[in-house]
């Protein structure tokens, strides 16, 4: 006949369980991080770079001359 299943059996299996997630999950958030940290940055150089040509475009230069 086969081995009855202990309490302890499934409270240690559970726990293996456990960590195993909990490690796949900080592994996930770490990267969403890091990619949203990226995007954001990619975001603002974007905007900046976009202003900036707009800008240069709707300036008016005037050149003064003495005579």
């Amino acid at each position: 006949m086969a081995d009855k299943i202990s309490p302890d059996d499934l409270l240690a299996k559970f726990t293996e369980l456990k960590e195993e997630t909990d490690t796949g999950v900080d592994k996930a958030r770490d990267t969403a991080v890091t990619v949203g940290a990226l995007l954001l940055i990619l975001l603002f150089v974007a905007a900046f770079v976009l202003g900036r040509r707009r800008g240069l475009k709707r300036t008016t230069v005037v050149e003064i001359r003495r005579i």
